[in-house]
């Protein structure tokens, strides 16, 4: 059997699974797969008719009427060949044709555009269709006759003369499309010939807006992205709202628009737009879907999806030298290296870091440190608030390598600490105070002391101080530094910059 992945056919066997598949495509382990399994399409006839007349062609639109219903089923096979009889300031007269219609000599009113039923010589043996082209008044005999009005090229009739042809009449049909579509995470799902399989959430971002599409590129650096809401219009994303968005290219939401609101209550909130919504002055233009949209549609609170980006993210921190030269090259963007520039060096720090900028710029510069200068350490999840902080402070919220500067060292301390932010640090609640704290310790000073937002490390096992110097009370343990506390120290200056990674590098 044949099934489309991605775009891409595959032969597979009958009553192969989504596992078989995916297999080799862009996919995340739990999260979401749309399974197209057919698509109903139906085709109407609408109230339209296009008019196709030698001087162009118009489209008159039908009202509900008894008489624009004769229209439809009588009138309009037959009256191709008629002639534009009479042109008139105030109406164009087309016929005539013979019809069933009363006569009546009363006075109506009718608007510029208006298309009516007349009477020539109030005998409906010579029936007219007529369109005003003025708002005027008269009697044509068979009452106020009004059928519809011209919507589409309505400038023909100032080009309309007395013996212009009506070439042809025809209804415009409306074409609709119904897809049977089932979202799931179960791989072992059986899979039919002819059915079309999407993977992910595809993102064209927009580069008018270089920081809301970064912030699309640091939500979904993982792969994918988790669903914090979903409504009937948006599923959103609000992992990150600690982060500045400017207004950049403010944009009508569309259907398949992806947006970042960049101001008020939820700036960072990232939207996945299932229906449309007006232009807002809160909500920066990120990007548009171009792959599924299936998969959004039936995307609920707490749902994963995966996510692919064009461009994607390029960002060499964390790789050595070597490897950031093959990535950058690869992206079309020359590497000028910085700091340490052998090929086993790696790269702390890139400048300029988003990717829209660097892809405008062409170039990149790529600060490289030795191997054994990014140290590791190992964050805990007991404390979110805390945790998200550190991150923002280092950078870890956004890149694999981090930089710490420090504030106070000195030889024999039984600490070093390290600058954070103040203000952030007003938010960082107490935790449960620690009973001891171990060398290697990392913490933070939090809200109950007036320094709150200081980072440190621990060099020496304490009962009655933490990483920061402060008591129990006043430090929230956020997790450890793994890596060789000795070679942090050798030589350690105040205000030099430490990098921190919690990958393995």
């Amino acid at each position: 059997m044949i099934v489309t992945v991605n775009g891409k056919e595959k032969k597979l066997k009958a009553g192969s699974t989504l596992k078989t598949a995916i297999a080799g495509e862009t996919y995340v382990k739990g999260s979401l797969i749309s399974v197209h399994l057919s698509e109903e399409k139906v085709v109407t006839e609408t109230s339209d008719f296009e008019i196709e007349t030698e001087a162009g062609t118009m489209v008159m639109r039908l009202n509900d009427s008894p008489l624009a219903e004769m229209w439809r089923s009588k009138v309009a096979q037959s009256i191709a060949g008629a002639n534009a009889r009479w042109v008139t300031h105030d109406i164009a007269a087309f016929g005539s044709f013979p019809t069933d219609l009363e006569v009546s000599r009363e006075t109506f009113h009718y608007r510029v555009y208006d298309c009516f039923f007349a009477l020539g010589g109030f005998d409906n043996h010579t029936t007219y269709i007529m369109v005003a082209r003025d708002n005027h008044s008269g009697s044509y005999g068979a009452g106020h006759g009004l059928i519809g009005r011209i919507t589409v090229g309505r400038h023909i009739l100032d080009k309309i003369r007395e013996g212009d042809r009506i070439i042809g009449v025809r209804p415009l049909m409306s074409e609709t499309s119904t897809e049977n579509v089932v979202v799931t995470d179960d791989l072992s799902f059986r899979l039919d010939d002819g059915y079309r399989v999407e993977t992910s959430v595809s993102v064209k971002l927009d580069p008018a807006s270089p920081e809301a599409s970064e912030h699309v590129l640091v939500l979904s650096s993982q792969g994918f992205i988790r669903a914090t809401d979903a409504t009937g219009s948006f599923v959103s994303c609000s992992d990150d709202l600690d982060v500045q968005i400017p207004a950049e290219n403010i944009a009508i939401r569309d259907a398949g628009a992806v947006a970042v609101r960049n101001s008020g209550i939820g700036t960072g909130r990232l939207f996945f737009y299932k229906e449309k919504r007006q232009l807002s002055p809160g909500h920066t233009s990120a990007g548009n879907i171009t792959q599924g949209a299936a998969i959004l549609s039936r995307a609920k609170a707490g749902d994963v999806f995966a996510v692919t980006t064009d461009p994607p993210r390029a960002l060499s921190v964390g790789m050595t030298q070597a490897e950031g030269a093959k990535f950058l090259e690869a992206a079309g963007i020359k590497q000028i290296r910085t700091g340490d520039v052998s090929d086993g060096a790696i790269i702390a720090e890139q400048s300029p870091e988003r990717t829209m900028q660097a892809l405008k710029d062409g170039e990149v510069e790529t600060f490289g440190v030795p191997r054994d200068r990014v140290f590791r350490i190992k964050l805990t999840d007991s404390d979110p608030a805390s945790n998200m902080y550190f991150r923002k402070i280092t950078g870890l919220s956004h890149k694999p390598v981090g930089t710490l500067k420090v504030q106070f060292t000195f030889e024999g301390l039984p600490m070093v600490t390290f600058y954070g932010d103040e203000m952030r640090g007003k938010n960082l609640y107490p935790q449960d105070p620690f009973k001891k704290s171990k060398r290697g310790d990392i913490g933070l000073t939090n809200q109950a002391r007036p320094h709150h937002g200081l980072i440190g490390i621990r060099l020496k096992d304490s009962k009655e101080y933490g990483p920061t110097g402060e008591e129990p009370y006043g430090t929230n343990i956020i997790g450890k530094f793994v890596d060789d506390l000795d070679r942090l120290m050798d030589g350690l200056e105040e205000d030099a910059t430490v990098y921190v990674t919690e990958a393995d590098l």
